[in-house]
């Protein structure tokens, strides 16, 4: 199954936060939270204006984003847990 998010929404997939501490401790995965960074896999087409355009995305697939921890709606594809969001609930976009 593929999905195509429509008007201003992204798909993103968590990427997973190191479970180990710089000094050695192994942090279990029933105290780590859940990631704030992500990668995007899809891009909708974007939000119309007032005047009917369509206004450019400013995030594109690949780009590795922060989000707020509760950003989102949560769905399963193929048995991968992946976020459907709004572009203005994304923070920032990582530059490498």
């Amino acid at each position: 199954m593929k999905l195509r998010p429509l008007h201003d929404r992204v798909i993103v997939k968590r990427i997973e936060s190191e479970t180990k501490t710089a000094s050695g401790i192994v942090i279990p995965d029933n105290a780590a939270e859940k990631p704030d960074q992500g990668e995007v896999l899809a891009v909708g087409p974007g939000k119309k204006n007032d005047k009917g355009e369509l206004g450019a995305m400013s995030v594109k697939v690949g780009d590795r984003v922060l989000f707020g921890k509760y950003s989102g709606q949560t769905v399963k594809v193929d048995g991968d847990e992946l976020l459907v969001m709004k572009e203005d609930d994304l923070f920032a976009v990582v530059e490498k």
